[in-house]
Formats: C-alpha cells, sequence, structure tokens
C-alpha cells in the first residue's frame, strides 16, 4: 500500500485528534498534550500565502491572516488580498473582517486570533497563521500570561529570498496592482482631509497618492505635473514596500536571535529567479516539500531519521517510509502516526 503524508484538507479527519475504533484497523494514538499550530513568516512578497496553501493542501488546515492592513475591508488590490478564486476553498480567517476608519491593535489581533484557533483547533484542523506583520505575530506567540505557548506548540517556517531579488519582484507586483486597478481604488477612498495614520490608509499605496489626487482636483494643474505626479506616487509605492521589506527581515531576524524563535528557514529565491511555470519546480523544491516535511514532523513529533509511519492492518505492522511525491493522497489521518 503506497502512503503519503499529504492529506486533502476537505475529506479528511483531523491530524490533531487522531481517530480509532475502526474495525479493520488499529492504531497508535500519539497525540501530543498542546494543539499544534504552524506560522508563515517572511517579507512582503516573499510567497507566505503560497506555501500556506500549499500546506493546506497536504493538510486539513485553515488560514489565519496576520497581516495589520488585511484584516480591513477594502483595497484588495492595494493591499494584495488574496482572492476567492486563489483561496481554492481552504477557510480564511481574518480578512476584511475590521472597518476601514477603525483601528486594529496588536491586542485586538491577539484575542481574535486566539478565538480563531481555538475554533479551527475544535473543527479538528491545523491553524496556518500567515502574514507579514510580525508585531502582531510576536505579541500572539509571546504574550505576557505565557497562554499561548501553554496551549500550543508551534513551528515557525520562514520564507526568505535574496533582498535584491525581492526587491525586483515587489517593484514589478505594483506594476501589476496599477494595471489591475489599484489608482482607481485609491482614488475611491480618498479624502483630501484624511488622517493617513489610522486605519487602512496606513497601507502602502494610499498616502504615496495624496499629492496626485490633490491635483486631479485642481483646475490650476496642468495634465503634464498630473502625469509626473502619478509617476512619483507609483514609485514611491515600490520605494516604501521595499523598505517594508527590509524592516520585516529585521524584524525576523531580531525574532530569530534575540527572541530566541527556532525558524525553519526556505530558500525561494531559485523560484522567484524564474518567470511563469518555470518558477513552480524549484518552489516545490525549494519550499513547498521541504515545508511540507517539517510540519510533517512537527505534527507527528518526528524526527528528522524517523521519517516513517506506522500501520496496524490486522494485527499486522507494516513501516512505510513517507512519500511526498506532489500528490494529494486518499490515506486517512487515522491511518498515520509517527513511529517512536
Amino acid at each position: 500500500m503506497k502512503m503519503s503524508m499529504m492529506l486533502s484538507p476537505h475529506t479528511q479527519p483531523s491530524l490533531l485528534q487522531i481517530p480509532t475504533g475502526r474495525s479493520n484497523l488499529s492504531v497508535v494514538n500519539c497525540r501530543p498534550q498542546k494543539d499544534k499550530v504552524v506560522v508563515v513568516l517572511g517579507a512582503t512578497g516573499a510567497g507566505k500565502s503560497r506555501l500556506s496553501l500549499d500546506l493546506a493542501a497536504r493538510y486539513p488546515a485553515e488560514i489565519i491572516n496576520s497581516d495589520k492592513i488585511q484584516v480591513y475591508e477594502g483595497l484588495n488590490i492595494a493591499t494584495n488580498k488574496i482572492t476567492q478564486e486563489e483561496c481554492a476553498g481552504v477557510p480564511h480567517h481574518l480578512f476584511g473582517i475590521v472597518d476601514p476608519e477603525a483601528d486594529f491593535t496588536a491586542g485586538d489581533f491577539v484575542t481574535k486570533a486566539s478565538q480563531t484557533m481555538k475554533s479551527i483547533v475544535g473543527r479538528g484542523k491545523l491553524p496556518i497563521i500567515a502574514g507579514g506583520s510580525n508585531s502582531f505575530i510576536e505579541a500572539l506567540i509571546d504574550d505576557q500570561n505565557h497562554e499561548f505557548r501553554t496551549c500550543y506548540d508551534v513551528c515557525f517556517l520562514w520564507v526568505d529570498v535574496a533582498m535584491h531579488v525581492l526587491h525586483g519582484f515587489v517593484s514589478d507586483r505594483v506594476d501589476r496592482m496599477v494595471a489591475d486597478g489599484m489608482v482607481e481604488e485609491v482614488r475611491k477612498l480618498y479624502n483630501p482631509n484624511a488622517d493617513y495614520t489610522k486605519g487602512i490608509r496606513r497601507a502602502i499605496g494610499v498616502p504615496e497618492f495624496d499629492l496626485y489626487f490633490r491635483a486631479e482636483y485642481s483646475s490650476s494643474v496642468d495634465d503634464k505635473t498630473r502625469a509626473r505626479l502619478l509617476e512619483e506616487a507609483i514609485e514611491e509605492t515600490k520605494i516604501n514596500s521595499c523598505m517594508l521589506a527590509c524592516r520585516q527581515l529585521e524584524k525576523i531576524e531580531r525574532l530569530r536571535k534575540v527572541k530566541g524563535w527556532k525558524l525553519h528557514r526556505l530558500d525561494a529565491t531559485p523560484a522567484f529567479q524564474k518567470r511563469g511555470a518555470e518558477a513552480d519546480e524549484p518552489w516545490t523544491k525549494m519550499v513547498a516539500t521541504p515545508g511540507s516535511v517539517i510540519v510533517n514532523q512537527f505534527l507527528f513529533n518526528i524526527g528528522h531519521s524517523q521519517s516513517f509511519v506506522k500501520v496496524v492492518d490486522d494485527g499486522r505492522r507494516t513501516p512505510k517510509r513517507v512519500v511526498d511525491d506532489g500528490r494529494r493522497t486518499t490515506i486517512r489521518a487515522a491511518e498515520m502516526v509517527a513511529v517512536v
């Protein structure tokens, strides 16, 4: 019987509470005392959402957003929210749930994320937290009362891309967002008296267009000047996006070196150096497959030299090496447990 550790997120039972009692199959239950959470870190544009979806295609999982701007309603293009189609049927939480004018603090995130994790675990699913707001993630995991660490074991995956390569990708992404209608989207939100330090207007791509929109409403500004201001706004959006990526990387390094977080670094640079379908193979090889192996070891408490599952079928034990060939399996979660 060929086996794989990859599970369909919609048809498989819980990985967190492995069921027993099938008439023709006995299983050793090795469920840990703590529930488990996967956190995907990385700079803006590095592929956090893609890896999260790759994992959700292999394990019964739901994704929790930890981006402090994507929690707001609106500006789907400017904030680069994942689309319904891209979700691929995987439940996503904390996207577009906050009024654009409201403030949403790290404390608010901790409350919402904690409730969501508890709900996901209660459904027998794996919570995957993904987003670029590392301050939110730090507030959740290293809370003063140690509530998170008391209840959960956590696995950190860090999707990293060489900064000079990522800057090129982020710059191109801004051009794609503009082509997709970002300027028109931000224009609808524009208010000359707005406070750019509050709510969704803090998003990169909003304050940068202030002078351009003011020029649009001014009869004394000619078309040439307006065109120049538009180009400058787009360029400033690119620069600020790249600066954000640098700050996020610095924060990740601080969490690793100062806070002592054990981060599993996945180098996605080779994938970002390719274009289109050519990027799929290096992404799978360098990010998706090793990320899945790390999560597999984490979920089933498997050491690096113990990538096996044990099936107890009619009294016969048959160890099988884990197979990760990129395909979903029909093996039930109840049939899989770590060899210890």
